[in-house]
């Protein structure tokens, strides 16, 4: 029987206990002990879930983030966060990752967040200089192994490679990343022996870049690694996800390591030729599951081209997900109110660990033992294939009547601004918001009795527009230029748009870690979609209705839409967008016949999307952006488009964002320290734009002074006439206490800077 095993799973559990612990812990209402002890029963949950497989991973659990975990098991602290011994190490990674631990805490910068591959999983960007040293402290990893090993568990530790790890890095100064390499290589050489001591068998070392377009230079620094860390023991089972491996596969192959693991799903081209490529004396661990998806697997299928490398490699076949299951809700028998239907075509993460055994154990005893579920697994599909309920006839024919004119503006932006800026009569430097406040548990609670028929919808009606009149009011009082209605009624921006559009279907309990304490819902877009009636549009005609100041609309994008839902496999994923760009267009058309004259279409996650390998950045971006700008451009000249992108590296795609051409784009900026801007040296964007200035994931409130000098940064390389004032997401998961200050220094900022002009 082939060894089955995870490469990690869910660490936030079943009721998002994590969450709630960590909050409490930053609120100051628990302790550090009472936290540890929420994290160690999540850690002994996540190993009963292992319980039928044949390794147990351990290391990959984390208070917020493996990759800031990394840094300190490294040792690897950047010098604003070195102490006198006064700050105790959990509050210090606190303070890493969020730049404070409790609200009482001091302030201090946080490390920059950023994408986790083409994922909505967020890391904590490792820093580098010329000063940066590496020390060991496998306490944490230990801990695990040890509490693993009390419950009979056979310990899989799991840790990032150092090749990725520096890929993943950013160097604040003119050091070269790669040549840190011989300098972290002696702590993953103690580490391996600390895991020899403690008996430790099997080692998953995770080297994802390995999936990327490597230079000549990465590709030798890998064999070198190698070549050092294969001769040591525990074994080593290094890791390879989402993606082909291409002009690497030769060298993954040939790496001095026991056992490489693939990701059979999107490196399926590649698994023919493995057999003959892996010398002899190595495991294959093959990535059979989709651990980024939440449909079943199609197990005969699966099995049809699994056998015969099984009846090839026999005892050197390893079977597991083809990522960690971090990227799928936990359990899918908990969603009691989900659609029959749907949910038989579903798998979340116990589930996937499920069909991993089934899988196995018809490789080893045959089909005829699980034939029952093997026919089942099959209607399901079928049924699924055939449903009416997936496919639209009418949405696929207005799909084809799609022509380009549909994505151009009357006029180009020149033209175009100069009728907004007649309309609108901003000041230079207008401030605005990215469009949500603070959802506080008034808020959820009222949505929670409307949901459950507790609260009339007349009622409901009535308790949201009070709640979007005090939003107004106090941007009002903090003297914002351009107005948000503040999305009270929103409880995420894709599953609330979700809800409204036909083709999706939603959860109670399939949440997902995004960062930290964030967990996001995503919905599950099972079939053709369409905008059965308006959405957003008598909530922003109310509240235009009770200011004189612009308000925007505000809107998610196709592009986000798509890649923040757990998206069909059944058809390409142009198409899909192109149907949630048709439905998200009504909207804009609809909003602007209302009066609406300024519409934010927020597409957060456009960059998430890329393929992992550049030369195929392209065809992505062609789609993306035609799926934009067919949304957006319905709309009059005189209406002013804007969009949002938040957390990503965006200065290798700026000419896909400009040919966008939404009048007016916001973007995150303030925890690289405007690094973003650093492109506009060599690149004139022609429109307007909002580097923000207000981290909004740190409880931390932004100084005028540093304020007024980002935006300085910002106008040595954007006129100032084109940019705006802004924070650099929403403000949905702050208070109104952090809110409130931090937008007053905002319009103070915008204030100082106009009198500079």
């Amino acid at each position: 029987m082939p060894n089955i095993h995870s490469l990690g799973l869910p660490r936030i559990g079943h009721k998002r206990e994590l969450k709630f612990s960590l909050e409490n812990y930053w609120r100051g209402d628990s302790t550090a002990q009472e936290l540890d002890t929420t994290a160690q029963q999540l850690r002994q949950q996540r190993l009963q879930l292992q319980s039928n497989l044949d390794w147990h991973s351990v290391g990959d659990f984390s208070l917020y983030d493996h990759v800031l975990d990394t840094s300190v098991m490294l040792g690897n602290i950047p010098t604003r966060f070195e102490h006198d011994g006064s700050i105790p190490a959990l509050d210090n990674y606190f303070r890493m990752a969020r730049g404070r631990s409790t609200q009482a805490s001091a302030p201090v910068s946080a490390g920059e967040m950023t994408k986790w591959f083409d994922t909505n999983y967020h890391y904590i960007v490792p820093e580098f200089s010329a000063d940066t040293r590496f020390e060991l402290n496998a306490d944490k990893l230990l801990q695990e192994i040890a509490e693993a090993r009390l419950l009979g568990a056979k310990p899989k530790p799991v840790i990032l490679g150092p090749l990725t790890y520096l890929w993943l890095g950013k160097a604040r100064d003119a050091t070269d990343k790669l040549a840190l390499l011989d300098v972290v290589l002696p702590v993953y050489e103690q580490l391996m022996l600390k895991l020899a001591q403690e008996d430790i068998e099997w080692l998953q070392i995770d080297e994802p870049a390995l999936v990327l377009e490597l230079t000549a230079d990465w590709q030798a620094a890998y064999a070198a690694a190698y070549r050092r860390l294969g001769k040591l023991t525990p074994k080593i089972l290094l890791t390879t996800y989402f993606g082909q491996l291409q002009d690497n596969l030769e060298l993954a192959c040939q790496l001095p390591v026991d056992g490489l693991h693939i990701d059979a799903l999107n490196a399926f081209s590649e698994i023919e030729r493995l057999p003959a490529l892996l010398p002899d004396n190595k495991i294959l661990s093959l990535g059979i599951i989709n651990g980024r998806n939440i449909w079943k697997t199609n197990l005969t299928t699966t099995l049809d081209w699994l056998e015969p490398i099984h009846q090839q490699l026999q005892d050197r076949l390893w079977l597991a997900p083809s990522c960690s299951l971090l990227h799928v809700p936990m359990d899918l028998e908990s969603e009691t109110g989900l659609d029959h239907e749907i949910k038989s075509w579903l798998a979340f993460a116990l589930q996937k660990l499920a069909e991993l055994e089934l899988i196995s154990l018809a490789l080893s005893q045959g089909r005829e033992s699980v034939a029952l579920q093997l026919q089942e697994n099959k209607r399901a599909l079928d049924a699924r294939a055939a449903s009416d309920r997936v496919h639209k006839t009418a949405v696929k024919s207005r799909c084809s009547q799609i022509s380009p004119t549909m994505m151009q503006r009357n006029s180009h932006y020149p033209v175009r601004s100069q009728l907004q800026r007649k309309m609108l009569h901003l000041p230079r430097y207008p401030t605005t918001t990215i469009g949500s406040f603070p959802q506080t548990s008034e808020i959820r609670l009222l949505r929670k009795k409307n949901r459950q028929g507790e609260l009339t919808q007349a009622d409901y009606k009535k308790a949201m527009q009070t709640e979007i009149q005090h939003c107004i009011r106090e941007q009002e009082a903090c003297g914002l230029d351009v107005l948000v209605h503040g999305e009270a009624e929103r409880n995420d921006m894709v599953e609330y748009f979700a809800e409204h559009l036909a083709g999706y279907a939603f959860t109670q309990f399939g949440w997902v870690q995004s960062y930290g304490s964030r967990c996001v819902k995503p919905p599950i877009l099972y079939g053709d979609v369409s905008r059965p009636e308006p959405i957003t549009l008598e909530w922003a005609q109310y509240a235009q209705s009770i200011s004189d100041k612009p308000v925007k609309g505000m809107l998610t994008g196709p592009v986000t839409m798509l890649n923040w839902s757990f998206v069909r496999d059944d058809q390409s994923r142009r198409e899909t967008c192109q149907q949630l760009a048709l439905a998200i267009r009504d909207e804009v058309c609809d909003l602007e016949q209302v009066g609406i004259n300024i519409i934010q279409i927020d597409e957060a996650a456009l960059r998430e999307g890329l393929p992992l390998r550049t030369s195929a950045w392209q065809e992505y971006l062609d789609w993306a952006v035609q799926c934009f700008k067919l949304t957006a451009n319905g709309v009059t000249d005189h209406t002013q488009i804007h969009t949002h992108m938040c957390y990503s590296e965006f200065n290798d795609i700026i000419q896909a964002i400009a040919d966008m051409d939404a009048d007016v784009i916001t973007i995150e900026t303030s925890r690289s320290n405007m690094e973003l801007l650093d492109v506009f040296d060599a690149f004139a964007y022609p429109n307007e734009i909002g580097p923000g200035v207000y981290d909004i994931h740190s409880p931390n409130t932004p100084s005028v002074d540093e304020i007024v000098s980002l935006m300085q940064k910002a106008a040595q390389r954007i006129p100032a006439e084109r940019l705006w004032v802004n924070p650099d997401c929403g403000l949905k998961t702050r208070h109104w206490d952090e809110v409130k200050p931090a937008l007053l220094n905002m319009v103070k900022a915008a204030k100082q800077l106009r009198a500079m002009t």
